[in-house]
């Protein structure tokens, strides 16, 4: 037993928290609750975004409210330097091929209308990251995507990337920027701490994001219509080239039904401006978010490295409880199912109701051979099929709407009877006999 711990200690929750969250404090002293509370929504609604933790001993205790009556922070929002804008929008302006690349950090500053307003006036080319996917409409002339050929090429051709919100840290799931010594990289971001820290930054602005895009606009020259023609044109043609082959199976009739036939039809049957659609870690976050044409702010919740199998439940089910007038929907594949499967009761007992489709091909970690290294299966482990456990019975005696869809046909129509039962807040899983198609956009760098 280590010093000054007891024969029950076996857990330092105070040193672990630490280490996950923004902030943490410990409340030793009663007195001391309006001090660590003004401390940790200080801490909540400034600066970079974090989880807060405030600990709270096993005790009965007391304080005085008048002796320091509390009062709650409202939050600052950190301003960028004048200078470093106009160095920014000067290297801007001088570029030949700039390509805007945005992260997360719009999201989080609210700032998707000044994003819109930037890369208008700047005639710019975006690229999303996954978690900021739906920051800029991907239904926009300027909008190139988040993944795929068609990104790659303005990855691979651009003389000037302009980062705002993101911190460019490359991974088997995001973008790294192809050639980066030969590139410029302009980095906006809340605090210095993404900054040069996987590739040599050439400038830098520090500030927050709505403020530093309102700055930029208000810096920036007007580019001409006929530049924003061209580049425009340009987007449509590299775009619609590279999707080819994910469009001709949206409308595809084989059986087992192709999952690409269930993503367009999900597009088809979705009110887009009105919904929330999430993944699992593996092919359904790849696929989907290849070909998802998100509309709106969050609309799509991307979201995962080799991350939780499972967390798209929590996800899709935190979106409906904040957003209950808008439809709800998590795409899951066969390994993710049996993660979440102790929590549906709970979704029937509170009268929760969103949908899961579950693309249930048969099969974990099917990515096509030689993704994760020479000699890597396409798919690395087979699972039961559906003849071997009826998932579709035994969910339904949880109380939810199911539906086991075998023609592609009546892929449309399920969904439009679980969003149904949905309304009524009865929740709804659809398992899709799916094949085995690994088929996705590839990241750059």
């Amino acid at each position: 037993v280590p010093a000054g711990s007891t024969e029950n200690t076996r857990f330092d929750q105070n040193a672990s928290l630490q280490g996950v969250s923004k902030w943490y404090g410990y409340i030793d002293q009663p007195e001391r609750v309006p001090e660590f509370m003004r401390r940790a929504f200080t801490m909540l609604r400034s600066g970079r975004p974090g989880p807060v933790v405030l600990g709270i001993p096993n005790a009965s205790a007391t304080y005085d409210e008048t002796q320091d009556p509390y009062i709650s922070p409202k939050g600052w929002r950190s301003l960028p330097d004048p200078v470093d804008v106009k160095i920014a929008a000067d290297a801007l302006e001088s570029s030949n091929n700039p390509v805007l690349f945005v992260g997360e950090g719009v999201l989080y500053s609210e700032a998707t209308e000044e994003l819109k307003a930037f890369a208008e006036k700047a005639n710019l080319p975006v690229v999303t990251t996954l978690k900021a996917k739906g920051a800029f409409p991907e239904n926009h002339p300027l909008s190139v995507g988040v993944r795929g050929d068609h990104v790659l090429k303005y990855m691979n051709d651009a003389d000037l990337i302009f980062a705002v919100g993101a911190s460019i840290s490359p991974g088997r799931f995001g973008h790294g920027i192809p050639d980066a010594t030969n590139k410029k990289i302009i980095q906006c971001n809340i605090d210095e701490y993404d900054i040069n820290r996987m590739y040599p930054t050439t400038h830098a602005v520090i500030g927050d994001a709505k403020a530093t895009l309102q700055s930029l606009v208000e810096e920036l020259g007007n580019g001409s219509n006929e530049q924003r023609d061209r580049i425009e044109k340009e987007i449509a043609s590299t775009t619609d080239q590279a999707m080819a082959q994910y469009h001709e199976v949206f409308t595809s009739d084989a059986k087992p039904i192709n999952p690409y036939r269930v993503y367009g039809d999900l597009m088809k049957v979705l009110d887009r401006n009105n919904s929330f659609v999430t993944h699992e870690s593996g092919n359904t976050r790849d696929q989907l978010s290849t070909v998802y044409e998100t509309l709106i702010p969050r609309g799509f919740l991307g979201w995962g490295n080799v991350s939780s199998l499972g967390f798209s439940f929590p996800a899709v089910t935190a979106a409906k409880l904040a957003h209950p007038d808008r439809q709800c929907v998590a795409v899951i594949g066969d390994a993710a199912l049996s993660y979440m499967l102790g929590n549906f009761e709970v979704l029937t007992r509170e009268q929760i109701g969103l949908t899961i489709v579950h693309i249930n091909n048969g099969g974990f970690s099917g990515y096509g051979p030689g993704f994760w290294g020479e000699g890597h299966d396409p798919f690395t482990h087979d699972v039961l099929g559906p003849e071997a456990i009826n998932m579709t019975a035994a969910i339904k005696e949880i109380g939810w709407k199911t539906e086991k869809v075998t023609e592609p046909s009546e892929v449309a129509p399920a969904l439009e009877r679980a969003l149904a039962a949905n309304e009524s807040n009865q929740s709804a899983y659809i398992e899709v006999i799916a094949s085995q198609y690994p088929l996705y956009g590839d990241w750059a760098g």
